[in-house]
């Protein structure tokens, strides 16, 4: 596979970048945890680990502390309705957070079975299998515990700061190229000396406190925590037409892009650099539905001033 553009704005442009992507189709999680998918010795391994690598982060009851509960309804309302896979991946690749990346797959099946045990889940016989396939057959819960019921909110309204092209530019467009940079860049590299490193340097942006992989992680989160924003009432495009955001095919755009954020942030989680790099096309893809619509005019030149008045309409 040849090494894609890192440029967001080659990235939208490019006819071959934004090809079909074909649907990958996952088998049915068929158990719970309900199910006895664990046994008590594995669990009581667990434990013996928990102690060892994780109660200093998250409590010496899984309570949570400077990580957050790995028990409760706040736990189960994240993990409950997902495979087990996803969490012993979460797991595997990023714990414990100074140490990232040290466990192995059976020591990740135990400390998910004493996670399992300290929720109440009925051991079995049988030990938690460690691979992958068999894990993502398995969730905790058949159903994600109901939301709490909304209270009033006496917040202050807040309206925005700055136009549709300044939001873009100030949050979208570099986050975007944050997991673009991930085709050329692998955030698990060792860092480049100083900020003349190289093209990109992991430490300009976080200042040498993040590791590139939680860089990858906070520009995921930044798609899909700003996507709302676009719904902003009130809010203006740069040629000073009002944002369309009640339009449909805005709204739905919207949603594409803060699935697509939740999606990278998964996908950074297996902290690997290929599996970024392949997902980076259907980032490119997202951007481009709502760009070929609202921004992209059909016969002019990029950048032409009339290119510009014509954006926001459809």
């Amino acid at each position: 596979m040849g090494t894609r553009s890192i440029s967001f704005l080659l990235a939208l442009s490019s006819t071959v970048l934004l090809g079909s992507l074909a649907p990958v189709l996952h088998a049915q999680p068929v158990r719970t945890a309900n199910d006895r998918v664990y046994s008590d010795a594995q669990a009581g391994r667990g434990r013996t680990l928990y102690q060892q690598k994780c109660a200093t982060c998250h409590g010496e009851m899984l309570e949570g502390k400077a990580g957050p509960p790995l028990s409760g309804s706040g736990f189960l309302a994240v993990w409950g309705a997902q495979p087990l896979a996803e969490l012993a991946g979460k797991i595997r690749n990023t714990m414990p957070a100074d140490d990232p990346g040290k466990l192995n797959p059976g020591e990740t099946a135990d400390l998910v079975a004493y996670i399992l045990q300290a929720g109440k889940f009925p051991a079995g016989p049988n030990a938690l299998p460690s691979d992958e396939a068999a894990l993502k057959s398995i969730v905790m819960t058949a159903n994600r515990p109901p939301a709490a019921a909304p209270i009033a909110s006496q917040a202050p309204a807040f309206p925005p700061a700055g136009d549709l092209n300044q939001l873009m530019r100030a949050i979208l467009f570099p986050n975007s190229n944050i997991i673009f940079n991930v085709q050329t860049n692998d955030p698990g590299a060792p860092r480049k000396p100083g900020p003349d490193g190289g093209d990109f340097s992991w430490t300009t942006w976080g200042a040498g406190l993040y590791s590139g992989w939680q860089i990858v992680d906070y520009a995921a989160i930044a798609l899909a925590e700003s996507a709302p924003l676009l719904l902003a009432p009130g809010r203006r495009c740069q040629n000073g037409k009002p944002v369309p955001v009640d339009r449909p095919d805005w709204i739905k755009y919207t949603q594409e892009l803060a699935d697509i954020g939740r999606e990278a942030y998964r996908v950074s989680q297996t902290r690997n650099q290929e599996a970024v790099s392949d997902f980076t096309g259907k980032l490119a893809e997202a951007c481009a539905h709502c760009h070929q619509v609202y921004r992209d005019k059909r016969g002019f030149r990029p950048g032409e001033p009339a290119a510009a008045a014509a954006r926001c309409t459809p």
